[in-house]
């Protein structure tokens, strides 16, 4: 991938690909992570927990993560934003599917590192979800029945179910810690005051 679009709408392809992690589900959900109640589906959950990693990662960078409808900054800013978040230089990650297109992805990068938080092998999660989102396209350039492709890549598509199963839990852990987090805060705010209360009465 030679040509980079700005973050905000950037279609890399691994992400196009891959689906339940696309840019745009990064993106539209607003700034703070939903409340990880009953009604968070599957798929949300895990995009909610991976804003909420990626979000970490770029603010710890002193970068303001991509939400939609802000203004951009100069092709400089955005160049550092993009890289911070997608990764730099050559991809490390690379598949070539049975219909003819390859997808690339990085192991750096903010999106590389919320992957590996949450599945625990970004690399195998690459291969197996590539994999698993494309058996359609895959049955219909082999003019075959999906059931008979999908029995044919059975070892992937189990794995792809064990690392999903294994970012629900994490994704499920975080939000439910960061929902705690949040409403400490309100608790330890009002400490605090008492506290300051308590001196000024001394």
């Amino acid at each position: 991938m030679t040509h980079r679009p700005r973050p905000w709408a950037r279609p890399l392809p691994a992400l196009t690909v891959l689906g339940a992690l696309s840019l745009a589900g990064l993106l539209v959900t607003g700034c703070a992570a939903p409340d990880p109640g009953p009604a968070l589906s599957p798929d949300d959950t895990v995009k909610a927990a991976t804003r909420l990693l990626t979000d970490r990662c770029l603010t710890a960078q002193g970068l303001t993560p991509p939400r939609p409808g802000r203004r951009p900054g100069t092709q400089a800013q955005e160049e550092r934003l993009s890289d911070a978040l997608f990764g730099a230089g050559r991809t490390e990650l690379s598949l070539r599917l049975p219909t003819g297109y390859s997808v690339r992805a990085h192991t750096d990068g903010c999106l590389a590192s919320a992957q590996r938080d949450l599945y625990g092998d970004q690399r195998r999660w690459f291969q197996v979800s590539t994999v698993v989102n494309n058996l359609k396209p895959e049955a219909a350039y082999r003019n075959t029945s999906l059931a008979s492709v999908r029995a044919g890549h059975r070892t992937e598509v189990a794995d792809w179910q064990r690392l999903r199963e294994h970012a629900l839990n994490r994704a499920r852990h975080l939000l439910a810690h960061q929902e705690r987090q949040k409403r400490q805060q309100p608790i330890q705010h009002q400490k605090q005051q008492a506290k300051q209360q308590e001196k000024e009465t001394q």
